[in-house]
């Protein structure tokens, strides 16, 4: 019994009680430390296993400082697997999404409170067991996190605490709306739900203490604009108040500086610039030298302070990537030397100076770690180049900078014709010149849709004449088949498929071909006044117009053809990796908001007198106002309504409007909240946003980080990823600091 509780202790940890690392626990087991018997092939197998788990680890950028026994590794697998982590994704996506359904239901119609009908509220009970069923997932997820870092790290992880104490207050306020029936006033947990959505991505829990890290400096210009604000609202309060002389009433005072909170919302909103003229012309119409007031608090508040508040920002995150960056190859250098330690830990009797893995073993561990087929086999190509050569540590690393590379795919073969004739066909439409050709149609074809759409401007639908628009479309959508036809011939069917642009293009001829086919069928061949009655359910005016977007879509396939454009793009698509956690933080934000001002807000905007328009000449309302704008569907009656609304006051672009209706309908407190979500929408993310956004850029766009290999060499077929192209920039770890941080591992002992 005491040879099986020993084998299944940790191979290279320490044995619970250990009181210090100087020397190895009494009764630990470690590679060398069994050499015959059952003992020692059951040892081997758990150091190969932990090896692959550290690769893993390595592979996905994970913390090592996990257990490592067998029954523990293959739970910490099984949990890394891609069934639990999409099972995962998808619980967290179900539980935020549950808030389209939940009363207030968003399943109308329109939000305008005007013509929105009764939305169907989910009877009690059907949205809370959903609710429940990702509850339990999530205990689950806790559970098994807890378990493989273990208590004493658990107790350390504040984000694991915070995961545990989110769902403790979510299912006691699931109970608490269960036994009322569903018909409490506030639901906490739904405050509570996007934390799930942070706690699981390690790029937002970077991003949130970055944005920590420069709350200090965007406070002090926070405070400045504060100042600048207050000092401009009162010199405002006394340059447009109404003097003893005056003739006439002051109308800059009537409308924008009546009293001092209405004085600080309208500078506010300048701002912005959201109402900018309209804030001086009272004043500016008056007497001229009034625009130098509004003109100087526009320079040093728009122009100078809110700029300065982007180049702190800036400045905070301009080296974010390269932390990231730096964060992740750390992490990647430690998986990797700790399975070097584990396999090397196998040579029984070695010398540190002589310890090494041998091969043969690697490729056993490669077998069994799960990554991409490419990778795998070009490091195993590069270990069966060594033989029977003990790796170093040096060189163990190394194997692994191919994880930093991808194979480019390489297009099929074309296909073989003997007839000279068929040969000279296949080169001409395999031709660059040829795709040109295809683009220069294309474009011919959207200015033919330009032309008509300029010239049935004014017709009605009724009134016009399709004829020589439908033969045209016949004519191209014609053409684009028999491109498709001649590039399958000269290229071959996958030499087609492999170019994703000609898999768009070949998508969207093939839908244009069938919509023009059914077209043809139930409305016959075009002729002069070529109006047919309705059949079926599109019209010729809506099948028309459905075949020109798509032709119009399809204009895009001149990007891949034009570099810079297709720079420019292939950059776009490489920053939505690293733009992936703003946009989950923008989520985040938009959830908590939108919930707060459900909670606040709803019910707050009913429809007019008569559930109509009121009229903008019948004097009941004044120009610019809410009612006359007809804004009705910007409510918090909903949560889909809630997103709009707080979407278009992070725009600013009329948004005074908003503050102004909310403060007469529910109070001048409301103020606050639009001024809040103003701040953190689009004063802190959207400058958040924009330094990540440069920070990118410029390191992409920096021709010294853009040096290609030549062609030819056996570099040349593999495409560089980020950690590569700024390789010289990164630090690379130390020996001592990998060992150190191996021997700080809690479940895990260096034999050497």
């Amino acid at each position: 019994m005491a040879e099986s509780q020993d084998e299944s202790e940790p191979l290279l940890g320490r044995a619970r009680g250990s009181s210090g690392r100087d020397s190895p626990p009494r009764g630990l087991l470690t590679c060398s430390s069994v050499q015959v018997g059952p003992g020692a092939v059951a040892l081997q197998d758990l150091c190969i296993n932990q090896a692959v788990v550290f690769i893993e680890d390595a592979v996905q950028y994970r913390s090592i400082y996990h257990r490592m026994d067998a029954r523990s590794m293959w739970l910490y697998r099984w949990y890394y697997s891609n069934l639990c982590q999409r099972t995962l994704s998808f619980t967290i996506f179900l539980i935020l999404f549950l808030a389209f359904f939940e009363t207030p239901s968003s399943l109308t119609r329109t939000a305008d409170v005007r013509y929105r009908s009764l939305p169907w509220e989910p009877p009690c009970g059907l949205t809370e067991a959903v609710e429940l069923l990702c509850l339990l997932v999530f205990a689950a997820d806790v559970s098994v996190k807890g378990y493989l870092v273990g208590w004493s790290q658990f107790q350390k992880n504040l984000w694991l605490l915070a995961y545990l104490t989110v769902l403790a207050v979510s299912l006691v306020d699931w109970t608490v709306s269960l036994s009322l029936l569903c018909q409490e006033p506030l639901r906490m947990r739904r405050l509570l739900r996007p934390f799930f959505l942070l706690q699981n991505s390690s790029m937002m829990k970077k991003t949130l203490k970055c944005i920590r890290w420069s709350l200090p400096d965007m406070a002090s210009v926070g405070l400045l604009l504060a100042i600048h604000l207050c000092l401009f609202t009162m010199l405002g309060m006394l340059l447009f108040t109404v003097g003893e002389k005056d003739a006439e009433l002051n109308r800059e005072r009537l409308t924008y500086f009546r009293s001092l909170p209405e004085a600080l919302t309208s500078l506010l909103v300048l701002l912005t610039t959201a109402n900018n003229p309209d804030v001086m012309i009272p004043a500016y119409s008056k007497n001229r030298a009034y625009a130098i007031f509004f003109i100087v608090f526009t320079l040093i508040g728009s122009l100078f302070l809110m700029n300065l508040l982007t180049a702190i920002i800036y400045n905070q995150f301009r080296g974010y990537l390269m932390k990231s960056l730096q964060t992740s190859l750390f992490r990647r250098r430690l998986g990797t030397r700790a399975a070097y330690e584990v396999l090397s830990s196998m040579q029984a009797g070695a010398a540190p100076e002589t310890a090494g893995v041998r091969p043969h073993t690697l490729l056993q561990v490669l077998q069994k770690v799960q990554m991409s087929g490419s990778h795998k086999q070009a490091i195993m190509e590069k270990v069966r180049s060594y033989n029977d050569v003990l790796l170093s540590a040096d060189e163990f690393q190394k194997l692994f900078d191919e994880l930093d590379k991808s194979v480019i795919k390489e297009h099929p073969p074309r296909p073989q014709y003997q007839s000279p004739f068929l040969q000279t066909a296949q080169f001409l439409f395999s031709h660059r010149y040829f795709d040109y050709l295809g683009n220069g149609i294309a474009l011919s074809n959207l200015v033919s849709i330009c032309v008509f759409l300029v010239l049935d401007a004014d017709v009605l639908p009724r009134n016009r004449d399709d004829f020589v628009l439908g033969i045209l479309d016949c004519i191209f959508i014609l053409y684009y088949v028999l491109e498709l036809l001649l590039k399958v011939f000269a290229l071959g069917p996958r030499g087609y498929l492999s170019y994703p642009s000609n898999v768009c293009d070949g998508l969207l001829t093939s839908i244009l071909l069938v919509l023009e086919i059914s077209t043809l069928a139930v409305y016959g061949f075009p002729h002069p006044h070529w109006k047919p009655e309705t059949l079926g359910l599109l019209s010729l005016w809506d099948m028309t117009r459905l075949v020109n977007m798509l032709i119009v879509f399809r204009f895009l396939r001149i990007i891949p053809n034009m570099k810079p454009m297709a720079m420019v793009v292939s950059t776009i698509l490489g920053l939505i990796q690293n733009l992936r956690a703003f946009g989950g933080i923008l989520v985040v934000v938009y959830y908590v908001f939108a919930i707060v001002g459900i909670s606040l807000f709803r019910g707050t905007i009913v429809a007019p007198f008569g559930n109509s328009s009121l009229a903008p000449a019948n004097g009941s309302v004044s120009c610019g106002s809410f009612e006359q704008l007809e804004y009705w569907a910007n409510n918090f009656d909903d949560f889909a309504a809630a997103l709009v609304t707080l979407w278009n006051v992070m725009v600013v672009n009329n948004w005074q409007v908003i503050l102004d209706a909310y403060a007469r309908y529910v109070g001048p407190w409301s103020k606050v909240y639009f001024v809040l979500w103003w701040l953190v929408s689009s004063v802190i993310w959207v400058n958040l946003f924009l330094a990540l956004l440069l920070e990118n850029f410029l390191h992409r766009w920096d021709p010294q980080n853009h040096e290609q290999p030549s062609a030819g060499t056996p570099e040349a077929v593999y495409l560089v990823s980020e950690e590569l192209m700024f390789r010289d920039i990164l630090e690379e770890p130390g020996d001592e600091e990998l060992t150190d941080k191996l021997r700080c591992h809690p479940h895990l002992w260096l034999c050497r």
